[in-house]
């Protein structure tokens, strides 16, 4: 996707400082340009801009300048909440199209926005005043990560077969040890990989360095001898074509290997995975600050909600009170 196509010079200023000055990733970058180009499309058709008639997905926003945005209002963001919530096409996976998006999708939009006018109003003093200033965020409901219990790692592990079989092990293996994103992982690169250490390029370009327990440099080092010499590519992982594996790949090796482990019907992804290492860890004394560093989260309360998912310490706060060996039968045998 290329923004520069179809966004507005305010837009395309906006993206590039957060591809050039921030580091954002392109697909952070491409997520912002479709939030705003959302609002956009949306405040040209409340505005009357264009035929009320008009497809949504078909309103041009290259139009959209300073005094447009200037002139926002806070009752035209909750009217475009509003609109998210209940006419915005959700997916299509069947026939009948879906409609309003998640309170967590909303959320994304709103900030996306708020970092505009910031951008707008701090950054580079474009605006004077900031129409979201104070505005609230949707409410979201923060579930607790899914992930594999220690067995059910093993069994994923044992259970991968095929032709395959050293790559995908390989990639569970590190997955499940080291908890990588999938962006991460299908990024790495043969020089990435240094006697027991693993540099890692995560979000924003930070780089990172993983360390390898005995078992992730067994299962790279099986792979690697299988793996094809004479490839133009440096990536580390390799698609049957020979070219540098994709995420959709890997998504479906996952899946095909979870199912193979009787574990199709959990609702686990590839992204569980990293939820998986990251819990075992800390049911293993990992402290969440080395956690934090491993994950490669920038803060500490995106890394904390794994502390939620260890019960040990909350049963043992449960069996510490008083009134834990209270029995009412033994109170009335005894009156």
């Amino acid at each position: 996707m290329d923004y520069r196509d179809e966004a507005p010079e305010i837009l395309r200023d906006f993206l590039q400082y957060h591809e050039v000055v921030k580091g954002h990733s392109q697909a952070t970058i491409d997520e912002y340009y479709l939030d705003l180009r959302t609002f956009f499309r949306f405040l040209k058709l409340r505005r009357g801009l264009v035929p009320k008639e008009t497809e949504f997905s078909e309103i041009p926003i290259g139009d959209v300048d300073l005094g447009m945005l200037a002139a926002v209002t806070k009752s035209e963001v909750y009217d475009f909440l509003s609109f998210l919530s209940r006419d915005r096409v959700r997916q299509q996976r069947s026939r009948e199209a879906e409609y309003g998006l998640s309170a967590v999708s909303r959320a994304r939009k709103l900030a996306t926005l708020k970092s505009l006018y910031q951008y707008l109003t701090v950054k580079t003093g474009k605006l004077e005043k900031n129409p979201l200033e104070g505005f609230d965020t949707p409410k979201t409901r923060r579930s607790l990560p899914k992930y594999l219990t220690l067995e059910e790692s093993l069994s994923l592990l044992r259970s991968v077969g095929g032709r395959n079989k050293e790559r995908d092990r390989c990639i569970l293996t590190i997955f499940l040890n080291c908890g990588l994103r999938i962006s991460e992982l299908t990024g790495l690169n043969l020089s990435d990989v240094t006697g027991d250490q693993l540099r890692v390029l995560g979000k924003g370009g930070k780089e990172r360095v993983v360390f390898l327990n005995d078992s992730t440099r067994e299962a790279i080092d099986t792979y690697l001898a299988l793996r094809p010499k004479e490839t133009a590519t440096p990536a580390l992982f390799l698609s049957e074509r020979g070219d540098r594996i994709a995420r959709s790949t890997v998504h479906r090796l996952v899946k095909v290997h979870l199912g193979e482990a009787g574990l199709s019907q959990e609702g686990f992804s590839s992204h569980k995975l990293r939820h998986t290492a990251a819990t075992l860890m800390l049911h293993n004394g990992v402290d969440v600050r080395t956690l934090q560093e491993l994950l490669g989260h920038e803060h500490l309360n995106t890394t904390e909600i794994y502390t939620h998912v260890e019960s040990t310490d909350l049963r043992q706060a449960a069996d510490a009170s008083p009134l834990s060996s209270f029995r009412p039968e033994e109170e009335e045998e005894e009156g």
